[in-house]
């Protein structure tokens, strides 16, 4: 068979990859070279954009349930570690962590617009990696994505017009294929993509074990003499990290994690006589930081670890996966389509790399903190006391949360929407703004009574929703398209004032209307 779209790697990235391509009319195939889902330990939260994404497409209900779930297991570990008499402190609400250094909640700027709009998205996001999986096993399966496991990729040919990968099952045909098959990619590998980066300078274990001894370990991050851990929060997970190289014995880093060897780095770094005695999950990584220059290459493109690789600390790799699949899904759907040209997929890059290239920097300078020397803990202190204060924490969780990110639209009108995450108005009807993208469309809202659209959204009824409707937020502008991936192309406030430039960017977006003859496209 042949599919318009060969997606390589079936874990959360590419299974989002996939979903967003069928909702936007694409054939794809998923080839992923494990029998079932992975339980190695990873990724444990999502941040607010990966939410906002997810419930956009009618995955809330999935998502807290998962929630729920890791609340009742933190709970549980929390309850494992009260003392036996004496009153029992309440922890401040926690809201991420700077190179192990833990950021309040109840230290935020509530008045921080940046913080604001984001609905029920923001009460959630404790949802693992393995969690996740499944969400979306099951939303690809509802969708009729065809996921092949058990299956690996040998090779591909690009002859310009097609793409066709060998396998480990035979020939598989597509018109484009994307590689999201993690931090040691074939895809990228085979397809040549230039992979620049800084090299590994440390070895770091994250775990959930059965170990003796844990009772003189603290709760949360701790900096030690000899790196850093963090133990919780729920029951038998530790994480270290070691700073004194990144060879291990000689181990092959590609072996499984032996108790030996986590004992070992547990001992080294805590200073304590855990004893490990059984492995239920564990891997091992290193502080490799690497972008790939482009991520696209002729009909083949990288998303995910595929295209950036860094340290897992501030849980920002999965997010930033997530956040490339839903950017890319609907323009590959659309240019498959044929609504679009390939200039479109140009966009990826232009908007992706730099938030890739900012995480990987990220990574860096916590691994920087972490560093045991005199002049690293210096640092540290330094920035442990911006901590502290209200501007700091609110600084260091726009950071983590994503909230921040942002987009350069051609043609911005200046309006401070534009280019950012649409917010979760709602409507008068009671419905959100996010229940009107579930179908992976574009979206058109304009305030009742207002002009904006008439005739130039007409030729785009087959891509974009437009709702008429009073919004509850004095501070909502007259109209807003939004892209379907939830990011704002235009805004305008005075009414009917900027019909051109609504034109200009459903043009942009979702190509020339329908009734333009296709030659003139």
């Amino acid at each position: 068979m042949s599919y318009d779209v060969v997606v390589v790697g079936g874990g959360p990235v590419g299974l989002m990859l996939a979903c967003e391509l069928r909702l936007g009319g694409a054939s794809v195939v998923v080839l992923e070279r494990l029998t079932e889902i992975d339980p190695t330990i990873k990724a444990g939260a999502l941040n607010t954009p990966s939410v906002e994404a997810l419930y956009r497409r009618g995955l809330l209900p999935a998502l807290k349930e998962a929630h729920d779930r890791t609340l009742e297991l933190m709970a549980t570990f929390m309850r494992g570690r009260a003392p036996a008499e004496g009153p029992r402190r309440t922890p401040p609400r926690f809201a991420g962590h700077f190179a192990g250094m833990m950021l309040s909640a109840d230290r935020l700027d509530a008045d921080d617009p940046d913080l604001s709009g984001h609905g029920p998205a923001a009460e959630i996001g404790l949802v693992s990696q393995q969690q996740l999986e499944q969400i979306l096993s099951v939303r690809a399966a509802e969708l009729g994505v065809e996921v092949r496991r058990g299956v690996e990729v040998t090779g591909f040919t690009d002859d310009g017009e097609r793409v066709t990968v060998t396998t480990t099952g035979g020939p598989v045909h597509g018109h484009w294929l994307v590689g999201c098959d993690g931090g040691r990619s074939t895809v990228r590998k085979l397809a040549g993509f230039e992979f620049p980066g800084t090299d590994p300078e440390i070895t770091a274990y994250q775990a959930v074990a059965e170990m003796e001894g844990t009772e003189h370990l603290g709760v949360g991050w701790q900096a030690t003499p000899t790196g850093v851990y963090s133990h919780g929060p729920v029951p038998g997970r530790i994480l270290v990290a070691r700073f004194d190289g990144v060879a291990r014995s000689g181990a092959d880093r590609t072996a499984p994690v032996t108790p030996e060897e986590l004992q070992d780095a547990v001992r080294y770094v805590t200073g304590a006589d855990v004893v490990v005695k059984e492995i239920r999950t564990a891997t091992r990584f290193t502080d490799n930081a690497r972008q790939a220059a482009t991520y696209r290459l002729g009909r083949v493109l990288l998303a995910g670890d595929a295209a950036h690789v860094h340290s897992p600390f501030g849980g920002q790799g999965l997010n930033l996966g997530l956040g490339d699949a839903v950017n890319l899904g609907w323009k590959l759907a659309a240019v498959v389509r044929g609504q679009a040209q390939e200039g479109l997929l140009d966009t990826y890059t232009r908007e992706r790399h730099p938030i890739g290239a900012w995480v990987l920097d990220w990574t860096r300078a916590q691994i920087a903190l972490m560093r045991p020397d005199a002049h690293a803990r210096a640092a540290r202190a330094v920035v442990a006391d911006l901590i502290e204060t209200v501007a700091g924490t609110t600084y260091f969780v726009k950071k983590i949360s994503g909230v921040w990110q942002r987009y350069d639209m051609p043609g911005d009108s200046g309006h401070p929407l534009v280019g950012r995450s649409a917010p979760d108005y709602e409507f008068e009807d009671g419905s959100r703004l996010a229940d009107h993208l579930h179908d992976g469309r574009g979206l058109l809202v304009r305030q009742s009574g207002s002009r904006f659209g008439g005739t130039v959204v007409d030729g785009y009824g087959d891509r974009v929703t437009t709702v008429t409707t009073a919004i509850h937020d004095p501070h909502a502008p007259a109209a807003l398209l939004v892209r379907p991936d939830g990011f704002v192309a235009w805004a305008e406030d005075p009414d009917g004032a900027d019909a051109e430039g609504l034109a200009n960017a459903l043009e942009t977006w979702f190509g020339a209307p329908a009734d333009v003859p296709a030659a003139l496209r």
